[in-house]
């Protein structure tokens, strides 16, 4: 069975001209989105399906969905503040989304295979696509917490206009992942990667060390353990007092891992990841998109 792509892209709305993941980066106005997916389709996934908000429906399907009609199935699902598990309700100062891993739970009903789910924002590169595509196609038929996550090597992940946030990876000796740690400020200095700590110190760590980029590979169990977790989650009065707690999607694998109910294999990537995380990095971005052009990793139209 061919695996799914799941895109997290909830944050888009009726206003979407001015967000980046709908921001022309192509010769001919191809966004990043339409690269990871032709990139997809290219490494064997048989389906799409989109996380968005319900009020932003009909301009996606007529202005982005419509692209990939003949190319790829997809399907669209909704996030929404109230999609909450029986028993809970939206505490009344609550605006702010639940999240990725919420987002990831819109899917459940839709995806019945091994699937991937990424950001819509950022630019992935060919052969990431093709590493998680080789291992959820070959994953048993009744596999269950055997997931994966693509681990981009940090030097290849940074930006030229400033500091990333990025989740610092330790594997075991499986190749397994161990730990996350979200480092929000990591740069090279002085010709060498660092990140500051806890402590507002500089470390310096290793250009290959493996850094998540919210590539994710799941089986379809990842969705009740989720439900799960989420309810956990809003259990917390953390949770009910904190009008911006968020449900991210490393939460929950760490607590999997934890209780050794999964493992993740994390997947090594010669891949550059690519970005618009500053202004100042979009004429590189297309620059590099040209190049890619150029050499012939991808056509001058997309889906024409």
């Amino acid at each position: 069975m061919k695996p799914t792509l799941l895109l997290l892209a909830a944050g888009m709305g009726s206003r979407y001209g001015g967000l980046k993941q709908l921001d022309g980066v192509g010769p001919n106005g191809e966004t990043i989105m339409d690269y990871s997916i032709y990139d997809a389709i290219q490494s064997g996934f048989g389906k799409i399906v989109f996380v968005i908000r319900k009020d932003f429906e009909a301009d996606f399907r007529s202005r982005v969905l419509s692209k990939y009609e003949g190319h790829i199935a997809s399907e669209v699902v909704f996030q929404s503040l109230d999609k909450l598990p029986e028993g809970f309700t939206v505490p009344a100062d609550r605006e702010k989304p639940w999240g990725t891993n919420h987002a990831v739970m819109m899917a459940s009903e839709v995806i019945h295979e091994p699937f991937c789910a990424i950001n819509c924002d950022d630019f992935y590169s060919r052969d990431a696509f093709q590493v998680m595509g080789r291992f959820l196609s070959e994953l048993p038929s009744d596999a269950k917490g055997q997931y994966a996550m693509v681990g981009y090597r940090v030097g290849n992940t940074l930006s030229e206009n400033g500091t990333v946030a990025r989740g610092v990876c330790t594997t075991d000796d499986s190749g397994h992942l161990a730990s996350i740690v979200e480092r929000t400020q990591i740069e090279r200095r002085d010709g060498v990667v660092c990140y500051k700590d806890e402590n507002e110190r500089w470390v310096a760590v290793a250009d290959n060390t493996p850094v998540s980029m919210n590539f994710w590979g799941f089986t379809p169990d990842y969705f009740r353990y989720s439900e799960e977790s989420f309810r956990r989650f809003l259990s917390q009065p953390s949770t009910l007092t904190n009008p911006k707690a968020e449900f991210f999607i490393p939460m929950v694998v760490d607590q999997l891992i934890t209780a050794h109910t999964a493992t993740v294999r994390v997947l090594d990537t010669t891949s550059r990841w690519f970005g618009v995380t500053y202004a100042d990095d979009r004429p590189s971005t297309v620059a590099k998109i040209a190049q890619l052009v150029k050499a012939g990793v991808y056509p001058d139209k997309l889906f024409a």
